[in-house]
């Protein structure tokens, strides 16, 4: 009996579009989608797939760097899931892996998984350096405060006046998590 063809998708961040990463004419049973950083495996979708596919199974993914971003974990999925007698296919590399491969398979993807790996150092160095960048223009790096100094002392002053915090939170329209960040800052 044939298996599932399985789909995985990845996109790194969640306001990022999948419409890309099709799969023009192959007929997928269950697609798994991540909306996160490739440069872990705590990825839920990737977890959920594992657990998911058998023996018989075939994961297509759009390309090598959406499934991994570093070279010694693509190496590792691969050979465990084709171990386990899972295919993976590679649409945009046009590579497919079923535990039969040939050492010409195996090194391209060594180099392919070699480039991926290389484009995350490179934009990770890119994020450093601009990062640096803003700190000598004397701007810090991440997201502005939602409330002024002033907001935040009227903040403090409500809570030790035993108001309800979720009140406070809605007034200043932010979460009781953000209300909470405030409260430890010193």
């Amino acid at each position: 009996m044939a298996g599932q063809i399985i789909a995985y998708v990845r996109v790194s961040s969640v306001d990022q579009n999948t419409d890309r990463q099709r799969f023009d004419g192959v007929k997928v049973d269950k697609t798994f989608t991540d909306k996160c950083s490739g440069g872990t495996r705590n990825r839920p979708a990737l977890i959920e797939m594992l657990r998911y596919v058998r023996e018989g199974d075939t994961i297509i993914c759009h390309s090598i760097d959406r499934l991994a971003r570093d070279l010694q974990d693509l190496l590792h999925l691969v050979e465990t899931l084709t171990a386990r007698g899972v295919g993976v296919r590679f649409i945009k590399e046009a590579l497919t892996f079923e535990g039969n491969t040939s050492p010409m398979q195996t090194m391209i993807l060594q180099v392919m998984g070699s480039f991926a790996q290389f484009e995350r150092s490179l934009i990770k160095e890119r994020q450093r350096e601009g990062q640096q960048a803003a700190r000598a223009k004397g701007k810090l790096p991440g997201r502005k405060k939602s409330l002024s100094p002033d907001q935040i002392t009227e903040l403090k002053a409500r809570v030790s006046a035993h108001e309800p915090k979720a009140q406070i939170a809605r007034e200043f329209g932010i979460s009781r998590e953000t209300l909470y960040a405030y409260l430890k800052a010193v």
